[in-house]
């Protein structure tokens, strides 16, 4: 018996360290992830301004392959990110990511092509291979802006359609509201109308011979609503 508790306690100790080994490796890569996130980032926002000193500052072959790489980067990372954020309410944008990610494969060898260009010595040579890699790069900048505008013209008509039918919708409950009579009041409050008091039964008339007694007014009754709250009675202060 002290055997299978010890065995079982040897058990349950394992899978707690299994389990706080499993959390740990977790953790460490989310965070490693999270770093490599940071530095891609921050290589990407360093290289974005290098581009952008050389295209501005930069005249002849260098400046036009700074200019060109700029454009392509900025349109792709735009298309990227409207795709991605799109197909998280819009499911059918799925396919559209398929062919992006084809596209960015063009995209990518485009601009490590012009990377390496950007080094080469030789700039008649880059100079003469200018216009066919520009008309390259307008292709897949063109294919990359049509999947992004498609996509938010899509976003945009999915937006507009809903808003008609919400207005239509609410013109529908303002016309209710605006119906002021005592049967739309009773339905909205959810209570039955008031019953009819029954008749009071009239009293007996006067003998033969004798004057009819005067009547007194009878006070009005207060009619009450189904949203007015009920008075409590004030409790006498008690004097110790």
């Amino acid at each position: 018996m002290e055997a299978a508790l010890i065995i079982m306690a040897l058990m349950v100790l394992f899978t707690f360290l299994g389990l706080g080994v499993w959390v740990t490796v977790k953790v460490v890569g989310a965070a490693k992830r999270g770093v490599d996130r940071t530095i891609t980032q921050a290589r990407r926002t360093v290289e974005d301004t290098s581009l952008k000193a050389r295209s501005f500052g930069q005249v002849g072959v260098v400046g036009a392959l700074a200019q060109i790489r700029l454009d392509l980067r900025m349109s792709m990372r735009s298309t990227q990110q409207a795709l991605y954020q799109g197909v998280q309410t819009d499911a059918s944008l799925r396919e559209s990511i398929g062919l992006f990610e084809r596209l960015s494969a063009h995209g990518h060898e485009l601009d490590d092509e012009l990377k390496r260009l950007e080094q080469e010595p030789d700039k008649k040579r880059i100079a003469d291979r200018l216009p066919e890699l520009r008309e390259r790069a307008d292709r897949v900048v063109q294919a990359s802006d049509s999947l992004r505008w498609a996509a938010r013209d899509r976003a945009r008509k999915f937006a507009e359609d809903d808003l008609s039918v919400l207005s239509a919708q609410i013109e529908v409950e303002s016309g209710a509201l605006r119906d002021w009579s005592r049967e739309s009041v009773d339905d909205l409050a959810g209570w039955p109308a008031e019953p009819t008091a029954a008749p009071a039964p009239a009293p007996p008339g006067p003998e033969r011979g004798q004057a009819p007694a005067a009547a007194l007014p009878k006070p009005p009754e207060r009619t009450g609503y189904p949203w007015e709250k009920t008075a409590h009675p004030v409790r006498p202060e008690t004097t110790t």
